[in-house]
C-alpha cells in the first residue's frame, strides 16, 4: 500500500503563508495525480487543489489566485504553497491519490485574525 505523510502545518495570522508537503513512499506521482482536500469541523470536505499526473493543475474555487499546487522532479512529493490565508482556510489538511485510495493524515492549519 503506498503511504503518504503530509508535514508544513501551523498557526499563522491572517495574512501570512505556509508551504504544505506531501511525501510519498514511492513515485507514485508519475503515474497518478493527486490532490489536496482540507475539512473544517461541521463542514464537508472539499478538494483545495489537484495535479495530475501529466501536470495540469485545477483548484477549489476559494483557492483560486491564493495557492499553488507542484510536485518535485522525482514525482514522489507533491506541495501546497498557501498565500494569504484567510481565517476560513482554518481545517485539517490532507493530501491524497484518490485513484490508488490513499491518504494522508492530515495536518492542522489555524488561521487567526
Amino acid at each position: 500500500q503506498v503511504r503518504l505523510q503530509e508535514s508544513g502545518g501551523g498557526s499563522v495570522q491572517a495574512g501570512g503563508s505556509l508551504r504544505l508537503i506531501c511525501s510519498a513512499s514511492e513515485d507514485i506521482f508519475k503515474v497518478t495525480g493527486a490532490g489536496w482536500f482540507r475539512q473544517a469541523p461541521g463542514k464537508q470536505r472539499e478538494l483545495v487543489a489537484g495535479i495530475t499526473s501529466d501536470g495540469r493543475t485545477n483548484y477549489g474555487e476559494s483557492a483560486k489566485g491564493r495557492f499553488t499546487i507542484s510536485r518535485n522532479d522525482a514525482k514522489d512529493t507533491v506541495y501546497l504553497q498557501m498565500a494569504n490565508l484567510q481565517v476560513e482556510d482554518t481545517a485539517v489538511y490532507r493530501c491524497a491519490a484518490p485513484h490508488y485510495n490513499a491518504w494522508g493524515q492530515g495536518t492542522q492549519v489555524t488561521v487567526s485574525s
